[in-house]
């Protein structure tokens, strides 16, 4: 594993992307989230998917001139194309468009459609936070989570988020609905390491502990996929994650006659939807106020008994803050493949390459 300061690690990214023409905001709107993932220790979401947008934007899925449009608004809400463009530009701007609702109405939705992936979820939900709101984000995704019962991929790992801020610190919520992500799956694939049973199952429906095998299905249209949150079937709660999965199509691609998870890419075609909400605390009283009310339940969940061998309960977000502290002072982590595929685009580039990429 390669450690590199995350301010050289960040001006290399963008480099990367300004030279493959992604132009200078958006390839620091897309590095920006990248590396949030990064920082707060979640490599599946991080700079190692680089080469995935380039390749998106040479595919004609990334359109690099477009900007989002309004197709349909009110005071409290608006419908969004979000045209091709690049999913972290096209998600700003759609959740900045909540904020100022919110700011104006005390809430503020936001549907798009027509647009690409975005990174991690919190980053949007949590940009609501400063302003003393709570902030929901969510997003469909490339079908790759079979339905209970199920064993063709047709849903996505479709995560959502939900920040709400505390007196001392927020409670911020991010997770997908399946098991696992797909990036989840191609860290293990690049470290060569078996799956747990349970993360995903072949293209008979029947459990596989082969990343490898589940992405090759991916990529080859083959049946076969993530399950979703709670597993198979219906023992463990399954039927759940399946309904949390088809929620989030439903709110993203549904309010905004978007492409729902199995129609999300198809050639030339970007169909990524997104849904963002802002609720100003004031809509239930004072803000000061409320945010104590938020930390003393908060703090009563993790002051409670631990179990037996456990030093800690951790309030959600808390473990990602940790780590982007800790990221911040003694570096990023980076897997040996993401390297090389950083140092072969720099080389194509012409950029110069970091010393601590080399070592």
């Amino acid at each position: 594993m390669t450690v590199i300061d995350s301010g050289s690690l960040r001006d290399l990214c963008v480099d990367i992307l300004i030279a493959e023409g992604f132009g200078q905001d958006v390839s620091t709107d897309i590095v920006d989230v990248l590396l949030e993932a990064d920082l707060r220790g979640i490599p599946s979401h991080g700079v190692a998917r680089l080469k995935r947008y380039i390749d998106e934007r040479n595919a004609g899925h990334i359109k690099l001139n477009e900007t989002p449009s309004v197709e349909y608004e009110t005071p409290l809400s608006a419908v969004v194309d979000g045209r091709g463009g690049p999913g972290q530009s096209v998600s700003k701007w759609a959740m900045n468009l909540a904020i100022e609702k919110a700011g104006n109405n005390l809430v503020g939705f936001v549907s798009v459609r027509n647009s690409n992936h975005y990174g991690i979820t919190a980053y949007y939900s949590e940009m609501a936070l400063e302003k003393d709101m709570i902030g929901i984000a969510m997003t469909n995704s490339y079908p790759l989570v079979v339905p209970t019962f199920g064993r063709e991929a047709v849903l996505g790992t479709n995560p959502f988020s939900v920040a709400i801020p505390g007196s001392r610190h927020p409670f911020i919520l991010d997770m997908a609905t399946s098991v696992v992500t797909r990036g989840k799956l191609e860290v293990y694939d690049r470290l060569a390491k078996v799956i747990p049973e349970g993360w995903a199952v072949d293209s008979l429906g029947v459990d596989t502990n082969s990343p490898g095998e589940v992405l090759a299905n991916f990529n080859n249209r083959r049946p076969g996929g993530i399950l979703p949150l709670g597993g198979s079937g219906e023992e463990f709660g399954g039927h759940k994650g399946y309904g949390l999965s088809l929620l989030v199509d439903l709110v993203s691609a549904g309010l905004s006659f978007g492409s729902w998870s199995a129609l999300t890419y198809r050639e030339g075609v970007a169909g990524v939807c997104h849904f963002f909400g802002a609720m100003d605390l004031k809509l239930f009283g004072e803000p000061e106020s409320l945010k104590q009310q938020i930390q003393s339940i908060i703090d009563g969940v993790v002051s409670s008994e631990k179990a037996r061998g456990s030093e800690k309960i951790y309030y959600h977000g808390e473990k990602e803050e940790l780590s982007r502290m800790y990221s911040l002072s003694k570096g990023v982590t980076l897997d040996p493949k993401t390297v090389r595929n950083l140092i072969a685009l720099a080389e194509r580039n012409n950029l110069q390459i970091p010393d601590q990429l080399l070592q």
